[in-house]
């Protein structure tokens, strides 16, 4: 950003103006989290450091508007489940705006919502390196660029090409998925270290994805 020197006195609009230009670089992570597993918090955790982020926001989503819809189970036991996974991280928070304002959760409008009420963050909007080429089909994408930096977590098999602009960031490669977890826990196979030991242990009180979907 290029040095302005002021030769009149400072009036109060430019302070108010200056007061506003420090940022909070804030990350979010996004998904249904149908269940969030070891996976989800390696790539906050990776994504928080690299970039030097003040946090990461968990955002359960309410309805994803998927190209292929996914089953999930009610939003209050995601939402516990998530906040079950972070609560020993001191910069990783749950943010529940999208099960709050429920429907399809557009990406587009959520960011506007966020801004409206934190002008003062700076948004890093995580995504894995399999949704890059979905970006093109993103509700308002041209308009969402504008408004965040989207973080793309590299993965095997995926191109590190887009024709919007990504930050890529690199971490340790853990095949792990929720889907695959919900599969261990039909079949009766053990989830131990897939998941938070909080996670596991809901699943197994609450009884969650004991049938197929």
């Amino acid at each position: 950003m290029p040095v302005v020197t002021f030769q009149q006195p400072i009036v109060k609009p430019v302070l108010q103006a200056e007061s506003i230009i420090k940022k909070k670089r804030i990350g979010i992570l996004g998904g249904t989290f149908n269940p969030p597993h070891i996976g989800h918090l390696i790539i906050a955790e990776q994504v928080y450091e690299q970039l030097g982020l003040e946090k990461i926001l968990f955002m359960p989503d309410a309805n994803p508007p998927h190209v292929d819809h996914k089953e999930a189970i009610a939003a209050q036991h995601r939402q516990k489940m998530v906040k079950a996974s972070i609560k020993d991280n001191p910069h990783f928070e749950l943010e529940d705006c999208e099960l709050k304002r429920g429907g399809v959760s557009y990406t587009f409008d959520t960011i506007k919502q966020l801004l409206a009420k934190h002008p003062e963050y700076e948004i890093y909007f995580i995504i894995g390196g399999d949704m890059v080429a979905y970006l093109p089909k993103w509700h308002r994408i041209d308009e969402l660029v504008k408004l965040v930096h989207f973080v793309g977590v590299k993965r095997v098999g995926f191109p590190l090409e887009s024709k919007y602009p990504i930050m890529w960031v690199d971490i340790p490669l853990i095949q792990i998925s929720s889907t695959g977890v919900r599969q261990r826990v039909v079949h009766n196979q053990s989830i131990r270290y897939l998941v938070p030991s909080a996670v596991q242990q809901y699943i197994q009180k609450e009884g969650l994805y004991r049938e197929k979907n």
